[in-house]
């Protein structure tokens, strides 16, 4: 497991707090992807732009690598009730695959979930057994279904599970698409990775037709990425892990680009954390897969990374510390309160916000 090298620092969570009218949290997708709102922050000016997504291009050059996480967000939601009793409900939520048909997982009410309890999901067509509990209180589960009819769990969860959108979007999502990147390859996330929400096909032609390459990592998402942080001291923050993986193909064309003078521009937090969980000191990228628990927040020095794409994140949060290491404190929390009062849409359907 990759861990980062702990910084000291005097900052509290308390310093990253900010205050946001409910208004201003996205429920639902801009009408068009690339043509929600973006916000450019020039580090070395120390000035702020508004522009649309679809402007990013013009901040883009031709030897630049936009890595992107092409991780696919599964339907991580189902309603069942426990083994031979209808009347006892439950909703289980798919945190991360630990073997083939095998999950952590988040039960509600944990009651129901003893050891060797059993639930029922959509008629029969998934059975499930708790076969351990974590430190955390989470389940370990083992599904059982018709081998002979499906070919493992996901095909029944297109049929029966929903998409596991975030506590803070009340709304009902119209198009299950519309929680996935354009790219999205691989299944096994609990969240969108949502700065490559605003993606689409067409821009990504028009970017690489500019001679930008693009470099696609894995990060399976989990909900630790919405856990909120206890400890009162940020450093005393114990990180989630993740699974990820960087392949031989994607570590050569970032490097190549790198040596050239590009720019790595990361497409989100989880593609940044990836990349810094894989850096060498001299800032090249290995090929490597594994689990990482990389905290990054100020005081944290990047390696690799030489710009950023992301939305606009939750109060105290991990996320908004990591956006922060890669600016400053000040800056991002200054720009955080330019977004409220531009009226800037946030978090997962929001707009979103450029570092260079």
């Amino acid at each position: 497991m990759i861990v980062n090298q702990r910084s000291h620092t005097d900052l509290l969570t308390s310093d990253f707090y900010y205050d946001l009218p409910e208004e201003l949290i996205a429920q639902h997708p801009s009408a068009v992807r690339d043509r929600s709102r973006l916000m450019v922050l020039d580090r070395k000016q120390n000035t702020i732009d508004h522009k649309h997504f679809f402007n990013i291009i013009d901040y883009l050059n031709p030897e630049d690598v936009l890595v992107v996480n092409d991780s696919k967000v599964i339907p991580a939601r189902l309603y069942g009730h426990a083994e031979g009793r209808e009347e006892a409900a439950l909703e289980l939520l798919l945190l991360r695959q630990r073997e083939l048909d095998t999950w952590e997982t988040l039960v509600k009410p944990g009651k129901r979930a003893r050891i060797g309890s059993r639930a029922v999901f959509g008629g029969g067509m998934l059975v499930c057994e708790v076969k351990d509990i974590t430190e955390e209180g989470n389940r370990i589960i083992r599904f059982e279904y018709d081998h002979d009819k499906y070919n493992n769990v996901y095909e029944i969860l297109h049929q029966i599970g929903l998409m596991p959108l975030p506590p803070y979007i009340t709304e009902q999502l119209k198009e299950n698409d519309r929680y996935q990147t354009v790219y999205a390859r691989e299944e096994g996330s609990a969240a969108a990775p949502t700065a490559g929400l605003h993606f689409t096909p067409e821009l990504l032609d028009k970017i690489k037709a500019k001679g930008v390459a693009i470099a696609p990592v894995m990060l399976h998402v989990g909900l630790g990425t919405f856990r909120p942080v206890k400890a009162d001291r940020i450093e005393d923050h114990v990180m989630h892990t993740e699974f990820f993986s960087v392949s031989e193909e994607s570590a050569r064309i970032i490097n190549e680009r790198k040596s050239r003078g590009g720019r790595l521009i990361c497409v989100g937090t989880t593609s940044c954390r990836t990349i810094e969980s894989v850096a060498r000191e001299d800032g090249t990228i290995s090929a490597m897969s594994g689990d990482t628990g990389i905290f990054i927040y100020p005081g944290y020095k990047f390696k690799a990374v030489d710009a950023l794409i992301t939305n606009f994140h939750l109060p105290e949060s991990t996320l908004l510390m990591l956006v922060s290491a890669f600016y400053d404190k000040e800056h991002v929390m200054s720009a955080y309160k330019t977004a409220v009062e531009e009226k800037y849409r946030f978090f997962s359907f929001g707009d979103a916000m450029f570092i260079e």
